[in-house]
């Protein structure tokens, strides 16, 4: 699909997982649009019309989803991977609009079930209402937020790095909604196991720049391989 947008001179490529209930985009340029700045993008679209909103994103998302949310003066919640909980705390907190970086959206107006087809359509109603490319549309967050995406590491014991992790960056602000969240001013991530393979998932952002997230993701991969 990369390919083809380069080379039909498309303004947005789109991709459904096999059940369609999941959605990925490719900007015109061909780069891949991260979940968490989908998320993001319409977030801020959705609040226009629905002022003071919550929203929804998962824990390994960039910080990028709360600042647009806040920013747009909507109540951003965080909240544990995988649809089962997304749907629960989209009714508890009747949330508008929810998130997930695995390309997973859930909408009010959609029962608070995850949906392909219609971040579709909010996607090219936002590239036609801007009037913009989407990778301008991008370029703030491509610009501040510097993101590893999920990298998966197989483990013998995933409790016990995970209690490594804990033990070596106890300094930081610590979370563990989901696996362990490990948060410092300008750079954070997330680990948590796969429920059904022997799996740890990293996330990381930095806030610094694209150099200074290769060494951090580099130096937690090497603790986790360890």
């Amino acid at each position: 699909m990369i390919a083809a947008v380069r080379e039909s001179g498309a303004d947005l490529g789109i991709a459904f997982d096999g059940d369609a209930d999941r959605c990925f985009f490719i900007d015109e340029t061909g780069e891949f649009i991260p979940g968490d700045f989908v998320t993001a993008l319409l977030a801020r679209s959705l609040l226009r019309t629905h002022p003071g909103a919550a929203i929804l994103y998962d824990i390994r998302a960039s910080r990028a989803v709360a600042d647009t949310v806040e920013a747009a003066g909507g109540r951003a919640y965080r909240n544990r991977v995988g649809h089962a909980f997304f749907k629960q705390r989209m009714r508890k907190e009747g949330s508008l609009f929810g998130g997930e970086v695995s390309g997973h959206y859930y909408f009010h107006d959609f029962y608070c079930a995850d949906s392909g087809s219609v971040p579709a359509l909010l996607m090219l109603e936002l590239c036609a209402t801007e009037g913009r490319p989407m990778s301008q549309l991008l370029e703030p967050y491509r610009e501040r937020y510097f993101i590893s995406g999920e990298i998966n590491t197989e483990v013998a014991d995933a409790a016990a790095k995970i209690s490594e992790i804990t033990e070596r960056y106890a300094d930081a602000r610590q979370d563990t909604l989901d696996g362990i969240s490990i948060d410092y001013d300008d750079w954070h991530f997330n680990v948590r196991s796969s429920n059904t393979e022997p799996l740890l998932r990293l996330c990381l952002e930095s806030l610094v720049s694209e150099e200074d997230m290769e060494r951090r993701r580099d130096e937690v991969l090497e603790l986790i391989r360890s």
